[in-house]
């Protein structure tokens, strides 16, 4: 079995690197971006000329780019070419819409797409502790769950196509709910002169104590908003969720004010800082 893996970005540099030392299999890799490649051929991997030499020499082709219209690019050079018994599998975090979408034009060539996005970001991407949620056929996810296992630990299979975005969605914008909840009240604390270090202390010893907290307390204490994931990416998939439940008829007030939050901050210049850098914003708009 050949790997293909299409997009070396901060994720699918690291996350291709677990494939080439774990996985057994040859791995060929492709970016717009030669230095990125050189990276992996360097650690073993194939260097291949096109996406579509990917998808003519490999049994499984993974893609992570960043958007929509990416994953469309990718797929545009895959399908022509993709055939009987092929797996692709999209971890980038796009419209649930255009993933099943491609997932039937697949289908047609015979290959079988699966949606299989990731949570946690670059560190997790570097030590294969992802969390991987998978959208389609189940006999091709036992397929590839191997594959999958070189990259995340944790890896759960969520029904049919698009079902592994729904519930990659519903997760970053919990996330992105919450944090917003701790943006606010690290803005009313400050204004009555509570540190961050001292508010964090007090809500552990109670029911708000919460991961997004714990894990960017450091980060919020020194103002350091060095990506690790961008807020530019969170606000995109914010965006992807809105217009997941608009045609459902779905009213979330709340995932519409964070998405009032992050265009506030991406229209102010935060958009390639991490995403916790939306305190910013919060407090700018709190006064």
């Amino acid at each position: 079995m050949k790997i293909g893996f299409i997009g070396l970005g901060l994720m699918g540099e690291a996350m291709s690197l677990n494939l080439v030392k774990k996985s057994g299999h040859p791995v060929s890799v492709f970016d717009l971006d030669p230095a990125k490649v050189a990276v992996l051929t360097a650690a073993g991997a194939t260097a291949a000329a096109s996406i579509r030499e990917v998808g003519e020499s490999c049994d499984v082709v993974i893609s992570m780019v960043p958007k929509s219209e990416h994953v469309q690019a990718v797929y545009r050079e895959l399908l022509p070419v993709a055939r009987a018994g092929q797996i692709l599998i999209d971890m980038s975090t796009i419209d649930v819409a255009v993933s099943v979408e491609l997932s039937e034009q697949a289908a047609k060539t015979g290959a079988i797409m699966l949606d299989a996005p990731v949570v946690k970001s670059v560190p997790a991407a570097k030590d294969g502790t992802l969390g991987i949620y998978v959208g389609g056929d189940k006999a091709a996810f036992e397929q590839v769950q191997a594959i999958l296992a070189c990259m995340g630990c944790n890896i759960i299979h969520l029904g049919t196509n698009g079902r592994g975005l729904v519930m990659k969605l519903a997760h970053n914008v919990l996330v992105a709910e919450i944090q917003n909840g701790v943006n606010e009240m690290l803005t009313v604390a400050h204004e009555f002169d509570i540190s961050t270090a001292d508010f964090a202390t007090a809500v552990s010893y109670g029911g708000a104590s919460n991961f997004y907290l714990t894990s960017k307390l450091n980060a919020l204490k020194a103002e350091d908003y060095t990506t690790a994931f961008s807020l530019e990416n969170m606000g995109k998939d914010i965006d992807c969720m809105v217009r997941m439940a608009e045609p459902k008829g779905l009213k979330l007030p709340g995932v519409l004010n964070c998405q009032s939050v992050y265009n506030f901050a991406i229209e102010n210049s935060m958009g390639r800082e991490d995403f916790c850098a939306s305190i910013k914003a919060v407090k700018l708009r709190a006064h």
